[in-house]
């Protein structure tokens, strides 16, 4: 049977559907927002496999080409690996309900979302993640959802719901927000600076729609839900084991996090637990248990410095940065780099200039676009002192780097004022939290000392929470133990002026509009210090590129001469590249841009350029070559590509008998441009260019040795 819930959203109709497809999953929902619609399917195995200590949720979302009308590129012409849009998307469905299933359920759950349709004014990624949560509540698996998403765009001061793509474009901010009904769980966002404030007052916003859709959900799940599997959250546990464990182990924890260096309260922390071990006299089979309960006694007691003493396992108050320092320059031959250290993260980034030949080509469902900025971010494994597979990034380091490229975007020049393609890397050499933000930190550095005109630098700083009933410690610059054991992660970047992106994941049933607030104001009073310690370091962008960045100078052309520049095949421009040594850029509205390491290059291309744009102009003497002699006259090439024509009556004063007496193709002749019309025919005289300048005479290069006195007929 088939049943549907029904509300519109931004004006437009948005329903979730089951019962029609998908049939065989636990949990499948068809959402519909307007023309746009996202199948999402869920499925968990029956049992968990044995000695599992973790718990396999894996979320992926995909958009099939045919829902935009489109056949793939490439030569297998198929979906092949997931681009960018699609993994940042199975982040974003990842994060809010990851934390929804209880602990220690482990059994392996599956959730796929496809976007089988796309009108092009809604996205498809909020759809998602409302039907990822919609099919998890009917599909019996002990999943604690709803969880309803939303995106939020301001345009004009006014706050939308789900703006169009249309909309978004005009709009200061995108903010993604998924939530239950009691609390807010997930905020992504980018904005151009916008305050404090309206960015609460978004999230607020949001939240209220989440409910609406989280209530909608929940109407679709009285109608079809499967009955809930039964779950015991604590069964397997051993409370004698657990207080024993922790009566051995909680002076020795305590110890251990008085230890302020990352790795050395590391092998404090694994000392106490061997200890603990060999107390007990535990075998393998225990040592898990133990594991366990020992990690229960280590977050309690991080969380209890916090709430209690107000003091932080590296010795930091709560409110405290790390200490910081930075330098510019530090890669010679890349064109900007920079190197930012923060208490035991440090990230080394680069900044590349290239052309638009550098650009990204980028294919989604609304159609192909170019990316001139790109921050790809690295994770390698030695920043943590461990040992794993180096390869591919995976969806971390692809989403801590579209955050920190978020960040960075609004301060970017537009393309017509510097039309360089932007890549930045930042590879993280070491990491104790908040690496992200040390990204964002030194990106904005190394694009000063590469010369982008930013037009403020951007830092960033991430915020942690400890709430234990009615105590809260709110964490300045958290590590990584705080973000582990903690209950919030709060990225927030921003200039001086305001927020550029937001990343909020909240582990706990909600935090109020106060705490959010107040987490907010020590989070700018701390970007505020960041950016200043980076101002110590370079104030302002550079003047000068460096000397192995590539040199550019634009001019306008008329749209008309953009064939003439390209030419049949692009054979002209290639062969102004090739020549030159430049690379150039032509854009629709007639704009065209020369690059090259080297000046002298740039000058020769410009005036090679030039030269094909050249237009002619009336009454103007002019050197030319005869192309073509007929029986009336001679076409005679003014500049390139323009050619007039030269009348038989026009060549000499006396009349001649045959163009052929006096010229021969080849020729080069003085004449005078003596009529354009309005068809842009050019009419050209030889004999009144000889009468205004005879001293110009020489200039000819005629092989007819009669033309001087051409035969009178």
């Amino acid at each position: 049977m088939t049943h549907t819930v029904r509300t519109d959203v931004n004006g437009q109709p948005f329903s979730l559907e089951t019962g029609r497809v998908a049939k065989q999953a636990d949990g499948a929902v068809v959402v519909r927002h307007g023309g746009t619609f996202v199948l999402a399917a869920c499925v968990a195995a029956k049992t968990a496999k044995e000695e599992q200590d973790f718990f396999p949720l894996t979320v992926e979302y995909r958009e099939r080409a045919y829902a935009g009308g489109r056949i793939p590129g490439g030569y297998f012409k198929r979906e092949g690996r997931p681009v960018e849009k699609e993994v940042l998307t199975s982040r974003l469905i990842d994060r809010p309900i990851r934390p929804l299933f209880p602990k220690g359920f482990a059994n392996e759950v599956q959730v796929i979302c496809l976007a089988i349709s796309a009108d092009r004014d809604n996205d498809p990624d909020v759809l998602a993640l409302n039907g990822a949560s919609a099919a998890l509540c009917l599909s019996g698996i002990p999943f604690q959802g709803p969880v309803g998403a939303v995106r939020v765009g301001r345009v004009d001061g006014r706050l939308i719901v789900n703006p169009t793509t249309s909309e978004q474009s005009l709009s200061s901010l995108d903010l993604v927000i998924a939530a239950t009904e009691e609390a807010v769980l997930m905020v992504e966002s980018g904005a151009s600076e916008v305050g404090e404030e309206t960015m609460l007052e978004a999230i607020a916003f949001g939240h209220e729609h989440c409910r609406r859709l989280a209530r909608l959900q929940k109407e679709l799940a009285a109608k079809a839900a499967k009955p809930r599997w039964p779950f015991d959250q604590n069964a397997g546990r051993d409370p004698a084991l657990e207080t024993r464990v922790r009566e051995l182990a909680a002076p020795r924890v305590l110890a251990a996090l008085g230890t302020h260096d990352k790795q050395a309260r590391a092998e404090a922390l694994t000392r106490a637990f061997e200890e603990v071990v060999h107390a007990l006299g535990a075998d393998e089979a225990q040592r898990a248990k133990v594991r366990e309960a020992f990690e229960r006694v280590e977050k309690a007691e991080v969380r209890r410095l916090i709430v209690e003493q107000g003091v932080r396992v590296d010795g930091r108050k709560v409110g405290e940065i790390r200490p910081i320092w930075a330098e510019v320059g530090y890669l010679p031959r890349a064109h900007g780099s920079a190197l930012f250290t923060r208490g035991e993260t440090q990230a080394l980034v680069a900044a590349t200039l290239g052309t638009k030949n550098d650009e990204q080509k980028i294919e989604a469902l609304e159609g192909e676009s170019y990316r001139s900025f790109m921050l790809h971010y690295n994770f390698p494994s030695f920043s943590v002192g461990e040992v794993r597979r180096f390869g591919s990034p995976g969806r971390r380091e692809i989403g801590h780097g579209a955050l920190a490229e978020r960040a960075l975007l609004p301060v970017v020049p537009p393309k017509e004022q510097f039309p360089y393609t932007i890549r930045i890397v930042s590879d993280i050499l070491e990491s104790n939290g908040s690496s992200s933000m040390a990204t964002v930190c030194g990106a904005s550095l190394a694009l000063m000392d590469a010369g982008v005109p930013l037009r403020a630098p951007v830092a960033g700083i991430a915020m942690g929470l400890v709430k234990e009933g009615d105590r809260v410690g709110i964490l300045t610059d958290i590590m990584g133990t705080e973000d582990h054991y903690g209950d919030m992660d709060f990225k927030v970047a921003g200039t001086e002026k305001g927020i550029t992106a937001l990343q909020m994941d909240i582990k706990i049933a909600g935090v109020s509009v106060e705490i959010m607030r107040a987490a907010l104001a020590n989070a700018r009073e701390a970007r505020l210090a960041v950016l200043a310690k980076m101002r110590e370091t370079i104030e302002k962008p550079r003047t000068e590129l460096s000397p192995y960045a590539p040199r550019f100078v634009t001019i306008k052309i008329r749209t008309e001469k953009i064939r003439e520049i390209i030419g049949p095949g692009g054979k002209v421009i290639r062969g102004i590249q090739e020549e030159t040594g430049t690379k150039i850029d032509v854009e629709d509205d007639g704009r065209v841009t020369i690059f090259s390491p080297d000046n002298t290059s740039v000058q020769r291309a410009l005036a090679i350029v030039q030269d094909i744009c050249r237009e002619v102009e009336l009454d103007r003497i002019y050197v030319g070559r005869v192309k073509k002699i007929v029986e009336f006259g001679a076409f005679v090439e003014v500049i390139p590509n323009t050619e007039g024509l030269l009348h038989i009556s026009q060549i000499a004063e006396s009349r001649i008998r045959a163009v052929s007496d006096v010229l021969s193709e080849g020729d080069e002749v003085l004449v005078k441009v003596i009529e354009i019309d309005q068809n842009g025919k050019i009419r050209l005289s030889r004999k009144m260019a000889l009468r205004e300048q005879p001293a110009l005479a020489d200039k000819e290069k005629l092989r007819n040795p009669a033309a001087a006195n051409p035969p009178r007929e």
